[in-house]
């Protein structure tokens, strides 16, 4: 899944993981299970020591950074480790005017796979989180293979942005198999580059990392929430430790049914997003008078396309050409807030502006090897993590059939994980994650019903399976993230573009999650 934001984490010690048999006949997992409580109790005794941050993690004075050293191979707790980056603001005990008592740590992952938390702590400056700030310490960090926690690498960032390349929605023969080919370098390149060892950086092992985490802030159970993927490997917590969970939130929920990570949990969003990319079409159409792009849905599509004719044609700036131009719209799948930015560009575009569009679109070359290190850890893990169709007829009848119904992302989604079909280390199957009732506390889920980026079927799912959890959803909306802030969500305040204030909708105020929120973390309840 190619996102992120809020979602949360559990844990049971059902052994009902399936990864490949341990040498010697163990049941699968047991080496594994043995490895992580090893890895927290040396946590627990070491402990994390915060102090300064690094001048590329630099923030407030309150941001403090340190390190916790988890194994590399969890089936081999005593060979090599890797250290995680970690990040604290400590909780400011004061709410309002009066004291509030400390509860612990709360760890949040912004999702991905690749997406770093360090930053999250900062939120808690932010007014709607200064009461839970008060009484949490607010932690975030790097997960394996994210920044400076063992970096991963699959090509030389230099070689990230190829320029303005094509994004068919039906694409030829001769396309499929450059694209084919540059999978299967890009497969290559990731042994290449990052060594064998990337074989360890998977999702049973992210959950297995939180665990030590917990251990090190000296926690006996752990108050998580999740965003996106963070939702997936916060229920493999749950399955693998639930007796270590205080509390926890998902929202914006992955699909964790086995049969669907990830090749099928892809091919439900590329549908999901052409509802979206309808509803973008639709609120455009409206305000016609403000953008110009057309009257209905379909006259919106015809100017969308028009512009990427154009743009393949001669790229804007000579740099935003019809794929760039496609990632820059599919930002409004994930949230509203982008579509004001969007449809301004576009219309400034077709009437011959082309510098909003090649600033929203462009690449940015100072971020590439931020960027790179995200898609690799992204590739490593949905590759490491589950077995995939190694079949290209499987991939071109699966896409073709469903282009034809939504065409806006389902090829481009394909050629972002086709590199798992050429993957060539072994590949895991997937956790089946069951919690019976009693087992995990009240654990909170968090979605959008139109969501594109995790459809909302993932939730139904994952409350399904997750005995005892609830499930607040937001009718109608297709936001990625329902709680109030999310590290990934554009700026709070920012305004529409001159002109288009009076025909910009409000966005949804979401007061049926955050209440839910409150509750899930009220101060008056200590756990």
């Amino acid at each position: 899944m190619r996102a992120a934001v809020l979602h949360g984490t559990a844990g049971a010690l059902l052994l009902t993981a399936v990864a490949a048999a341990p040498a010697g006949g163990a049941p699968p997992g047991l080496a594994e299970r043995h490895g992580t409580a090893v890895a927290a109790a040396r946590a627990a005794a070491d402990g994390i020591r915060f102090g300064t941050c690094s001048e590329d993690q630099d923030g407030p004075g309150t941001l403090q950074c340190g390190t916790v050293t988890v194994p590399l191979d969890y089936a081999h707790p005593d060979g090599k480790r890797i250290e995680l980056t970690v990040s604290r603001v400590k909780a400011t005990g004061k709410d309002g005017g009066r004291s509030v008592p400390r509860q612990g740590s709360l760890v949040f992952n912004p999702g991905g796979p690749g997406a770093s938390g360090l930053y999250f702590p900062l939120v808690g400056m932010v007014p709607e989180w200064k009461r839970i700030a008060a009484a949490y310490d607010l932690v975030g960090y790097a997960p394996r293979g994210v920044g400076r926690s063992a970096p991963l690498s699959c090509q030389d960032p230099k070689t990230l942005h190829r320029g303005p390349a094509p994004a068919p929605a039906h694409p030829s023969q001769s396309y499929k198999k450059e694209r084919i080919a540059r999978a299967k370098a890009y497969a290559r390149g990731c042994v290449e580059r990052s060594g064998r060892t990337i074989r360890h950086f998977s999702s049973l092992n992210n959950a297995r990392d939180l665990d030590v985490l917990r251990a090190a802030l000296g926690e006996r159970r752990l108050t998580f929430m999740g965003a996106s993927y963070g939702t997936y490997f916060g229920a493999l917590y749950a399955e693998l430790f639930p007796s270590h969970v205080r509390r926890m939130v998902l929202d914006s929920v992955v699909n964790p049914d086995p049969a669907k990570v990830w090749y099928r949990n892809n091919l439900d969003q590329s549908a999901a997003f052409e509802r979206r990319w309808a509803d973008f079409r639709a609120w455009t159409a409206r305000h016609d008078a403000v953008y110009g792009l057309g009257r209905t849905p379909e006259e919106v599509r015809r100017s969308y396309e028009r512009a990427k004719a154009r743009l393949a044609a001669e790229p804007a700036g000579g740099v935003v050409g019809p794929a760039q131009l496609q990632g820059a719209f599919l930002d409004t799948g994930y949230y509203d807030d982008y579509w004001p930015q969007r449809a301004a560009a576009l219309s400034a575009y077709l009437k011959g502006d082309p510098k909003p569009l090649v600033r929203q679109a462009g690449p940015h070359q100072d971020a590439a090897q931020e960027q790179e290190n995200g898609k690799a850890v992204y590739t490593a893990v949905e590759c490491n993590d589950a077995p995939w169709p190694r079949d290209w007829r499987t991939w071109d009848r699966d896409h073709t059939r469903q282009a034809r119904v939504a065409p806006f992302e389902t090829w481009s989604n394909a050629w972002t994980n086709l590199p798992c079909a050429y993957w060539p280390l072994p590949r895991r199957r997937p956790l089946d994650v069951r919690t019976v009732p009693g087992e995990l506390p009240p654990t909170l889920l968090l979605a959008a019903e139109r969501d594109a980026a995790t459809p909302y079927s993932g939730a139904l799912e994952m409350h399904r399976r997750l005995a005892g959890s609830a499930l607040v959803t937001e009718r109608g909306a297709g936001t990625h993230g329902d709680c109030a802030l999310s590290p990934h969500r554009p700026a709070v305040g920012t305004r529409p573009p001159v002109g288009a204030e009076r025909a910009v909708p409000r966005a949804p105020k979401n007061d049926q999650a955050r209440s839910a929120i409150r509750s899930a973390t009220d101060l008056r309840r200590p756990v």
